[in-house]
């Protein structure tokens, strides 16, 4: 089961996407409680190879929040040369968290507790998209 999905708006998401699974392998707050894989987005059609891999798709051990995670994709975000924005999935939300909202306290309030909400699919919006 997929916990969290990352999307990367970047113009190579493939390779952003690897680097950001590489930095969460090695993020020892983490502490092994998380398996992630890049993967595509969609299934490509049965008459065509797929257009490579567009998200990363995590899953959460019991033990680790959905805030250290997010703090943790901040981090790798923030640390890019050009930080792109990341599109964050959990259920039914769907939350963009660009580099300037990523510096605003409320904003990321209010990202990590819609995202703790779509772990049971509903959420009032804040912060959705």
């Amino acid at each position: 089961m997929t916990d969290l999905v990352v999307e990367v708006r970047e113009a190579d998401a493939e390779d952003a996407l690897r680097s950001l699974a590489g930095w969460l392998r090695a993020d020892e707050s983490l502490d092994g409680q998380l398996r992630g894989r890049v993967a595509p987005a969609a299934p490509a059609p049965a008459d065509h190879m797929g257009t490579g891999f567009d998200v990363l798709e995590l899953v959460l051990g019991s033990s680790l929040s959905t805030a250290a995670l997010v703090i943790s994709l901040l981090q790798w975000q923030l640390s890019r040369r050009r930080a792109p924005a990341l599109v964050l999935s959990r259920g039914d939300v769907r939350v963009e968290l660009t580099p300037e909202a990523a510096r605003d306290e409320e904003t990321l309030r209010r990202v990590m507790a819609a995202l703790e909400r779509g772990e049971g699919g509903a959420a009032d919006g804040d912060g959705a998209s």
